[in-house]
């Protein structure tokens, strides 16, 4: 068995490996999981011995890999491991929650393991943690129509990549490139990361 200082050393581990290979940086984890930079910070230089378990259910959520393995199981080894017995790697799918668009402001402070549970479920197969499917109702000018399927990696990140954005006076989703918004009347859903587009009947 496991003492505590070893899986906080394989925490530790853990996070720095899936900051690094999923793309992510301390403070996108801080900002989507809600958590300071000070307890990531403490976590990341050993200065936490016993780390509590919400925090740490935190950080699983945002990567989307299992609570309990995230302190006992050597992601970086397993994951080469899987990558390498077959051509294409062996890695599931990430189950991906799909919300209606009238539902998503509300759902927007829940954590994904929640929204699983409660909402249908799509799956997206590519290294990503934090993703939700929005189904839009309403058209989205110049970009989508209703029916179609946004793939998006929730929160606000630094990069310019197209975001889903709630604008709060006219309650209406948008697409934008730009990083620089107004808060008090943007919402910013997250990066769209992959577009499904309904098929219509001809």
């Amino acid at each position: 068995m496991m003492h505590r200082k070893e899986k906080t050393e394989r925490l530790k581990s853990n996070i720095k490996y899936l900051i690094k290979s999923r793309g992510e940086t301390q403070l996108s984890l801080c900002n989507a999981s809600g958590l300071t930079r000070t307890t990531i910070y403490n976590i990341l230089e050993g200065r936490v011995v016993n780390v509590q378990q919400s925090t740490i259910r935190k950080i699983s959520d945002f990567f989307g890999v299992s609570y309990k393995e995230i302190e006992t199981v050597d992601f970086e080894e397993r994951e080469i491991i899987e990558s390498t017995i077959s051509l294409r790697g062996n890695m599931n799918p990430a189950a991906v929650p799909v919300i209606k668009e009238s539902l998503l402001v509300q759902s927007l402070d829940k954590r994904i393991g929640e929204l699983a549970v409660t909402h249908p479920l799509t799956y997206y197969f590519g290294t990503a943690c934090n993703l939700i499917g929005v189904l839009l109702e309403n058209e989205i000018s110049g970009a989508n129509e209703p029916g179609d399927l946004l793939i998006v990696k929730k929160g606000v990140s630094g990069t310019d990549t197209e975001k889903l954005v709630y604008d709060r006076t006219t309650k209406k989703l948008s697409i934008a490139s730009l990083s620089c918004f107004d808060f008090d009347i943007t919402c910013v859903v997250g990066d769209v990361i992959e577009e499904r587009f309904y098929e219509r009947q001809k």
